[in-house]
């Protein structure tokens, strides 16, 4: 039987644990993958919250499927370890299973990835110590995870690293033992997994390779188009590390990805490596990394200065620093047609045209909710703003509650969320950092201007989703500036550096967010429900004449963005 022929029970809305009497409110949706649903759960009594993994007993029903689930319960309720998801219980009813463990709100690594495509060499060096010291202590305990990629890496709220899914993982009953199961990701398989001769540790180290070059290259070293052509590289060892990664980086790399799995380094011998060793290590990253680059002091990265903007926001690994930044300026009636230039729009317009070609609308809707994928739903969007242009320019605040303004000569001024630190963007792109009690005399009058803005806001705007409480490692964000906006009688469209195109309706206060590098859209509905989707899946799912009907008017606006030549200024339209 498959999945698709089971009838779906409904889950209850208060799970309940009959052995411990224990009781929890289902919450949030936050995602499906395998068998299993996941959602915010709270426990009733003592209101903490936690993901609760559900997996319908009717999907558990040959022998390998219980055994599977039994192992990974068994597996992971034995281990405890800061950098591997907490586990906090499991129970059942006459219809699910349900495991309780440790809420990672800020996703998985793959989400980073997708916005990022590459990432700094300190972010990496950060992430790779939390995995590594997360694989030490499962190898310790004589378990081998066999499905390490960044899909199964998670991130809390601090941004820690917590490896997850267990459901592959075996223990290793003596010493020597080897395993004959064939499994693991393509992209991150081991030559011994797919030459079938028994594999153990070592599979792990494999993998950790395959993450740390996606991470400092921004795709999976053997990746192809082909399944086939995938194999072939992994088991020929065909790969090559870009001349731009750091020759510490590239040996590490290459340690861990011999083809001889008793070559590769054990894991406790990894953060000797010189990587670790000779690099700046950041104590805590921001949750702004996840949709753009960090910036670094120079003295910690010895490098004067990073990258243009738009390379940033492509990927390209840089460091940063706390001097003037210079970028290269962008013409103001030229529009590139590279990707990077054109921050993401073109790849936009083409995710919308493919989506709105299928006539969304004219389907069914059983099954929209198939389309959701709450792990795409974006990291920064636009919660308040004022339109202040008749004078000054336009006020806005991000959902982190971070403040800025684009001025009417196009120059940008950010305020971040610690309510200290600010940067300065000219017309020319070139960014400034300071902070409210010392900066350039010649910014008085605009910091000014920014502070009236963000009084005003706090005091007479209503805020449009949760803010998010400065946290440590805040000293190193960067965020999305607004590049550009315009006004229609029916909404206003706002595009943020990082390609997300937000349009907010004036008629019922809905709003859509765009995030092309995620190809997702957030609709936020007249009842302020935040729902995202993958335009993918709802090309293959339709979806209702409410948010079709949006969409049709998000290509239009955008549309109108490309065609207006202009990268900066305030579009004025009557539309």
């Amino acid at each position: 039987m498959s999945r698709k022929d089971v009838p779906s029970k409904e889950i209850p809305d208060v799970l309940h644990d009959s052995d411990t009497g224990k009781r929890y409110q289902k919450g949030r949706f936050l995602g499906k993958g395998g068998f299993a649903k996941c959602y915010e759960i709270t426990d009733l009594d003592t209101k903490q919250i936690f993901a609760g993994k559900i997996v319908p007993k009717s999907l558990l029903v040959k022998p390998h499927q219980k055994d599977k689930m039994s192992q990974e319960i068994s597996l992971h309720r034995s281990i405890s370890n800061e950098n591997v998801v907490g586990f906090h219980g499991f129970f059942e009813d006459k219809d699910f299973v349900y495991v309780v463990l440790e809420l990672c709100r800020r996703r998985s690594l793959m989400e980073l990835h997708k916005r990022r495509k590459a990432v700094t060499e300190p972010e990496t060096r950060y992430y790779m110590r939390q995995i590594i010291t997360g694989v030490q202590y499962l190898h310790n305990n004589k378990i081998i995870h066999r499905d390490l990629k960044l899909g199964n890496l998670f991130l809390t709220d601090e941004m820690e690293v917590k490896i997850g899914d267990l459901g592959l993982a075996t223990r290793v009953g003596y010493d020597g033992e080897r395993k004959k199961t064939l499994c693991g990701t393509p992209n991150y398989i081991a030559p011994e997994v797919l030459g079938k001769k028994g594999h153990s540790y070592e599979v792990d180290i494999w993998s950790l390779g395959c993450i740390m070059y996606t991470l400092l290259c921004g795709k999976p070293p053997f990746e192809t188009t082909s399944l086939k052509e995938t194999y072939s590289r992994i088991k020929k060892n065909e790969y090559r590390i870009p001349s731009h990664v750091p020759i510490a980086a590239r040996n590490l790399i290459t340690k861990m990805l011999k083809s001889d799995p008793t070559s590769r380094p054990a894991a406790h011998s990894l953060l000797q490596d010189e990587f670790f060793t000779c690099g700046y290590l950041p104590p805590r990253l921001p949750t702004t990394c996840l949709t753009m680059a960090p910036r670094f002091a120079p003295e910690l990265l010895h490098v004067a200065q990073r990258k243009p903007l738009h390379e940033i926001n492509n990927g390209t690994p840089s460091g940063s620093s706390n001097v003037p930044l210079k970028c290269e300026p962008m013409a103001q009636n030229e529009i590139r047609s590279n990707e990077s230039a054109d921050f993401h729009m073109g790849e936009l317009l083409q995710q919308l045209i493919a989506l709105l070609d299928t006539n969304p609308s004219q389907r069914r809707l059983i099954e929209m909710d198939e389309a959701e994928d709450p792990a795409a739903h974006p990291v920064l969007w636009i919660s308040k703003w004022v339109d202040y242009t008749d004078k000054y320019g336009l006020g806005y605040q991000l959902c982190d509650n971070s403040n800025g303004v684009l001025f009417n000569d196009c120059t940008r001024l950010l305020l971040y969320n610690n309510n200290e630190q600010i940067e300065y963007i000219d017309k020319d792109m070139v960014e400034t950092y300071h902070t409210l009690r010392a900066y350039p005399e010649s910014l008085m009058k605009k910091v000014t201007l920014l502070k009236y803005f963000r009084n005003y806001m706090s005091e007479h705007l209503l805020k449009a989703g949760a803010g998010m409480a400065p946290k440590e490692g805040d000293q190193f964000s960067r965020l999305p500036f607004l590049r550009t906006w315009f006004r229609t009688r029916s909404a206003i469209i706002l595009h943020l550096s990082n390609g997300t195109l937000q349009i907010n309706f004036f008629n019922d206060h809905t709003k859509v967010v765009l995030c092309p590098l995620m190809g997702a859209v957030t609709y936020i509905d007249a009842n302020k429900r935040f729902r995202t989707f993958r335009m993918s899946q709802l090309e293959k799912h339709g979806c209702c004449r409410e948010l079709a009907h949006r969409l049709r008017y998000s290509r239009t606006m955008l549309e109108k963005l490309i065609s207006s030549r202009s990268t900066t200024t305030r579009h004025k339209e009557t539309a």
